[in-house]
């Protein structure tokens, strides 16, 4: 990278200093946690004028723009729902902004547009984010959120007519609508009303609801609420029998939750059939009074257990299908069987059992991949699945669980012909010993020459696993030349609880030491060398790079840190972030959490006097998820303490949040940015 001086927007000092058990902590950028506050909002200008002004100059851009536009341009469609016979499904023509939801009768009747989210503002930012469909296929519940937010307004509409009814529920979060099978109503879940949704505070408090149609949010049935634990988060589940109400009850965003239910039409209180929240706990339906049920209690790979709803106490539970040596991802009960969708090193096998857990068949995929949704009815044969795979792009298909037939029920065609590339899945050695899966995808016959460009992608948290996935701005940097590779590293759910748990709370150094030993091992087996390797990661994610990149910032020539988590000390003050306790502690609370948080928050890691890599800090004013503060001060620490002439920049992009529902072409113009940013700092050339 040609090496030149950058004069950074000037940034103050504050002198705050916190108390932690007794260790003295300086904030010198707390003021940048005022998100609307005049100087803060001053200094994001100042930043994105630097950063966009250097991004248009990179001779590569325009060419990565209009190849990563191309490559996007190909149709998706979402798995249909079905509804009597009724189908709906979401299709996106290639770079429409937004998916539009369609209806039609059966399979072949006419499609039409039940609902298009890019109608609903100039911009694109305004996203259909859930949708949920009355038994007789008449009405439909649907969310929509503004600008990335993860603040929903629910709205009725119907199907028939097209026409919304007056229906409009506010102050919704993380929450589904569950209709009662009459359709009169659903059950959804929301927060007590505030001054300001965007203040930055974490909600708490969430009830469980019942709305009526035809009536305001004000007369709406209180079902449930917990004022003595206010930190819990309620979803509810109306089973295919139509007997049972469950009631999911999460307190954090790990996968551990209570599990609550009733008979349908009673309104007594909820039995409590697991109410302590020590593992996942999955309602997949009932038969005859028999919930069957995914957990990964006493079974950390998972297994499907049997539980009479009559006679419930744990002791009586049945283990129906054992644990293996594969992952249960997700599971579901379709034609009165069960459909599991293992993970087998970190990609996805499907199987399918009977009710007393015999095995009936495998269902095979055209090559390894992922499973992306999985979508059917208790007694109904048809099994839709969404499958894809880094050189695969999304496809639909319909398996008939009768005939055991697979058929593509929509196809796609991208503009990239995937037998130029490969995949291949290594495995290598982490400091402790510890063996991690790597995938790594590039042209085929590549030579391991230590000079080719590569991005290391990784996320390491919260259970979620990284399987093979198919992104259009992947294949434009294989086209390149260079490598793109993805660590399956502890914290996620590749091998189980115990892999998430060894990346977790005190044991979270372990995923930075995985995430740094995948850098050096594409170093020694040749493929490339530190000026040419570059790490991204997003959420979660974004920690990771940002961590690593801090010890070890010799191994690195670029970063991207998307939409970070920075400051482990604070983060729990902030919308989302309570519940990522469970996961990362609270310093603030305990003074072990503390010991342990402090060693790897980043922004308390920056050191004055380093030769930082090029780093590209990706963040967006309306992300209430991963509140921008993160971004804002770890890029002003770096800016202040880097030795170096590396590009330290912010790119702080308007009407946008943390992903969620973003349009097209926001999506086009950030990767187009991240991948010119990269081609400058890894000094690529392109194809």
């Amino acid at each position: 990278m040609s090496k030149r001086k950058f004069t950074y927007p000037e940034t103050k000092k504050d002198d705050v200093v916190d108390d932690y058990h007794g260790t003295l902590v300086p904030d010198p950028y707390r003021w940048l946690e005022h998100h609307e506050a005049e100087d803060t909002l001053a200094w994001g200008d100042a930043q994105n004028a630097l950063t966009f002004d250097y991004l248009a100059e990179l001779p590569a851009r325009p060419s990565i723009h209009k190849r990563i536009t191309q490559l996007w341009d190909y149709p998706k469609y979402g798995p249909p729902i079905t509804r009597e016979n009724k189908v709906f499904m979401t299709y996106n023509d290639g770079l429409q902004n937004q998916a539009i939801l369609y209806k039609q009768d059966g399979f072949d009747g006419e499609r039409e547009v039940l609902l298009d989210p890019n109608t609903l503002s100039d911009d694109g930012t305004v996203a259909l984010m859930n949708t949920a469909f009355s038994k007789d296929g008449k009405l439909m519940a649907y969310s929509v959120a503004s600008g990335g937010s993860d603040w929903q307004m629910i709205h009725v509409r119907d199907v028939e007519t097209g026409e919304d009814l007056d229906d409009v529920l506010d102050w919704c979060k993380f929450t589904n609508a569950t209709w009662v099978p009459d359709g009169s109503g659903f059950y959804y879940s929301r927060f007590p009303e505030q001054e300001d949704k965007f203040s930055g505070e974490a909600p708490f408090n969430n009830k469980l609801y019942f709305h009526k149609i035809g009536t305001s949010q004000s007369e709406d049935q209180l079902i449930y609420e917990r004022p003595d634990k206010p930190e819990l988060g309620f979803n509810a589940l109306v089973t295919e029998d139509e007997q049972y109400l469950f009631l999911y009850v999460n307190h954090a965003a790990v996968s551990r939750n209570r599990l609550y239910f009733r008979k349908l039409e009673s309104d007594g209180d909820f039995e409590r059939l697991v109410d302590d929240p020590d593992a996942q706990y999955s309602p997949l339906g009932t038969v005859d009074g028999i919930l069957y049920m995914q957990t990964d209690s006493e079974a950390q790979k998972g297994r499907i257990v049997a539980v009479d709803l009559e006679n419930y106490g744990r002791e009586h539970w049945q283990t129906i299908i054992q644990e293996s040596d594969d992952v249960i991802a997700f599971s579901a009960l379709v034609n009165n069987q069960i459909v599991i969708a293992y993970m087998h090193n970190a990609y996805h096998q499907v199987k399918i059992f009977d009710l007393d857990g015999t095995f009936i068949k495998e269902i095979a995929f055209p090559t390894i991949g992922s499973v992306m949704g999985m979508i059917g009815k208790q007694k109904e044969t048809d099994l839709f699945i969404n499958f894809q795979s880094y050189l695969y792009p999304p496809t639909i298909y319909r398996y008939d669980m009768d005939t055991h037939t697979l058929e593509a029920l929509y196809e796609t065609s991208v503009d990239f012909d995937a037998n130029d590339f490969e995949t291949t899945q290594v495995f290598y050695p982490s400091k402790d010993g510890t063996q991690v899966s790597m995938f790594l995808t590039y042209k085929k016959g590549l030579q391991k020459t230590g000079a080719n460009p590569t991005v290391l992608y990784g996320y390491g948290g919260y259970s979620i696993p990284l399987t093979p996935g198919f992104a259009p701005h992947i294949i434009q940097w294989l086209e390149a030349g260079g490598i793109w590779a993805v660590a399956n590293l502890r914290g996620g759910s590749e091998y189980g609880e115990a892999w998430h748990r060894a990346g977790m709370l005190e044991n979270k150094q372990n995923v930075f030491d995985d995430f740094i030993s995948a850098g050096e091992w594409l170093i020694d087996n040749g493929y490339t060398r530190s000026d040419k390797l570059a790490i991204h990661g997003r959420s979660n994610g974004g920690l990771l790079v940002a961590a690593c990149m801090l010890q070890r910032p010799d191994l690195f020539g670029a970063v991207i840190c998307g939409v970070p988590v920075t400051d482990m000390l604070r983060f729990h003050k902030f919308t989302a972030g309570r519940y990522w306790t469970a996961e990362y502690g609270n310093a603030e609370a305990n003074a072990d959490d503390f010991a342990f948080m402090v060693k790897f928050s980043p922004i308390h890691n920056v050191k004055a006097g380093v030769d930082y890599p090029a780093t590209l800090v990706v963040t967006a004013d309306m992300d209430d998820r991963v509140v921008p503060m993160h971004a804002k001060k770890f890029t002003a620490a770096l800016q202040d303490a880097n030795s170096g002439d590396n590009p330290i920049m912010l790119r702080l992009d308007t009407r946008s949040g943390h992903g969620l529902g973003k349009p097209t072409s926001k999506w086009i113009d950030e990767w187009s940015d991240i991948y010119a940013f990269l081609y400058e700092a890894l000094d690529v050339h392109g194809s």
